[in-house]
C-alpha cells in the first residue's frame, strides 16, 4: 500500500533522537526489568491520567487481568461488558474462571448501552429474562463488576456506569485500551472508573515497540494489590510470594520509548483531531454513510476512525484499488465467537451490535496523516458511492 493505516516511522523520525537516547541509556545501566524508566513512567502516565497510581505491566491484556484478580474476581461471578471489542476484554474474564455477560452497544458510539446494561443486572439479580439474553449458567452468578470498553477513542457514559455499580455493588473497570489522551467531562480516561486499563501495543494512541500496557487507581489497597499480583504475588521482597500472581512487568526499553513519546502526544492527539474533523467535514452527505459521532461532553483520542456504510464492500474494493488500507473493528462480534459458545449467546441477541460489524469499517488514522492524502481517500470513497 502506497498509503500506511497507522505512520509509525514518520513519527520516529520525529524523535528518533530521543528514542535512540533513552534506550542506550538502558543499555548501559543494564537495569533490563523494573529498570528507573518504569519508575519514571509511572509517575508521568498518574500525573497525566490525573490519579495517584499508574502501574505499567507488560500488555494491555494483563492490566485488565491485574484489575479483575486485585478484586478477586473468580468462578460463580459475572462481569458484564461489551461483546464489540477485541476478545481481551472478555477473554480476561473468563482466564478467572468468572463468565462473561454481554451486553449490547449504543448505536451511535458503539459503547455498551446503558439502559441494556441496566436491564442485564436487573435480569441477573431477579431472573426475570423478558427482552433480555443471559449466559445459559446466569442463574447461578453473583453481578461482581463492569467493564465498559472507550471503543475507538470515545469514552463510554461513566457516570451513568458508576451509579449503576454503586446502586448494586459493583466495581468498574475502564477499558480504555484504546482511548488514553482522551477526556470525559473534563476528565482523563484512566481516572475513570474504580481501576482502569490501557494498551501500550504500537498502533494505540500511544504506542511503544513492543507490547505494554498500564493500570491506574486512586485507591492505595488496589495499586499495592495490583503491585503484588504483577511480580508473582512478590510480599517484603522478591522470594516471598504472599499470593498467586503473573509476571506482568513492563521492559525498560518500552518504558525508555514511551518516555520518548509522552511529550508530543498532546500534539499528536490534536493532530488525530484535525484528521478526523477533515474526515467528517469531507465525507458529509455522502449517501448511505455513517460518520462518528463524539458525544459534547467528550473528547476522543480517535485511535480509529470508523464509519457504517450500506455497501462496506463495495468502498473497500475501491480503496483496496487505490492503494489506501482500511480495516474492520470488529467483523465477528465476542458473543458469536466460537471461543464463548458454550455461553448459549445466539444470532440477534445483541442487533446493534451485530448491525454494526455487518457495516462498519475504519480509514488511515494517525497524526501524520496529510491534508491532500485525507481528500484523497475521501475522494475515493464518493466516486465508490456514486
Amino acid at each position: 500500500m502506497k498509503m500506511p493505516f497507522i505512520d509509525l516511522k514518520t513519527q520516529y523520525r520525529h524523535i528518533e533522537n530521543d528514542i535512540k537516547k533513552r534506550i542506550i541509556d538502558v543499555l548501559e545501566h543494564g537495569q533490563y526489568i523494573m529498570g528507573p524508566e518504569v519508575h519514571e513512567l509511572d509517575a508521568k502516565l498518574a500525573e497525566f491520567a490525573g490519579v495517584k497510581h499508574a502501574i505499567s505491566c507488560s500488555s494491555g491484556t494483563d492490566a485488565l487481568l491485574l484489575a479483575l484478580m486485585a478484586h478477586g474476581v473468580g468462578p460463580g461471578d459475572a462481569v458484564f461488558t461489551t461483546p464489540f471489542t477485541f476478545v481481551a476484554t472478555a477473554e480476561v474474564i473468563a482466564l478467572t474462571g468468572a463468565t462473561p455477560i454481554f451486553v449490547d452497544i449504543d448505536p451511535v458510539t458503539f459503547n455498551i448501552d446503558v439502559d441494556a446494561l441496566r436491564r442485564a443486572i436487573m435480569a441477573l439479580k431477579t431472573g426475570e429474562t423478558a427482552g433480555c439474553r443471559l449466559p445459559r449458567c446466569a442463574k447461578d452468578l453473583t453481578p461482581r463488576g463492569i467493564i465498559p470498553v472507550d471503543l475507538f477513542g470515545i469514552p463510554a457514559d461513566y457516570d451513568a456506569i458508576m451509579d449503576l455499580a454503586q446502586k448494586h455493588g459493583m466495581f468498574v473497570l475502564e477499558d480504555g485500551a484504546q482511548s488514553f489522551g482522551a477526556t470525559y467531562k473534563g476528565r482523563r480516561t484512566g481516572s475513570l472508573g474504580h481501576v482502569a486499563a490501557t494498551s501500550f501495543f504500537p498502533a494505540k494512541p500511544l504506542g511503544g515497540y513492543g507490547d505494554g500496557g498500564a493500570v491506574f487507581t486512586d485507591d492505595d489497597q488496589m495499586a499495592s494489590l495490583m503491585r503484588s499480583i504483577m511480580i508473582h504475588g512478590m510480599g517484603e521482597n522478591r522470594y516471598e510470594n504472599v499470593r498467586v500472581g503473573i509476571n506482568g512487568r513492563l521492559d525498560s526499553i518500552q518504558a525508555a520509548v514511551l518516555l520518548a513519546k509522552l511529550p508530543i502526544f498532546p500534539g499528536e492527539l490534536a493532530e488525530r483531531q484535525r484528521v478526523a474533523d477533515r474526515y467528517t467535514e469531507l465525507l458529509a452527505g455522502v449517501p448511505g454513510l455513517v460518520t462518528p459521532t463524539v458525544p459534547e461532553h467528550c473528547t476522543s483520542a480517535w485511535a480509529q476512525y470508523s464509519l457504517l456504510a450500506e455497501d462496506r464492500n463495495l468502498i473497500q474494493k475501491a480503496l483496496r484499488e487505490a492503494d489506501i488500507p482500511s480495516m474492520i473493528y470488529y467483523p465477528l462480534p465476542l458473543h458469536q465467537q466460537k471461543a464463548f459458545a458454550s455461553l448459549g449467546y445466539r444470532e440477534g441477541d445483541m442487533p446493534v451490535t451485530e448491525d454494526s460489524a455487518s457495516r462498519i469499517f475504519s480509514l488511515p488514522m494517525h497524526p501524520y496523516l496529510e491534508d491532500a492524502q485525507i481528500v484523497e481517500i475521501c475522494n475515493v470513497i464518493r466516486d465508490a458511492v456514486s
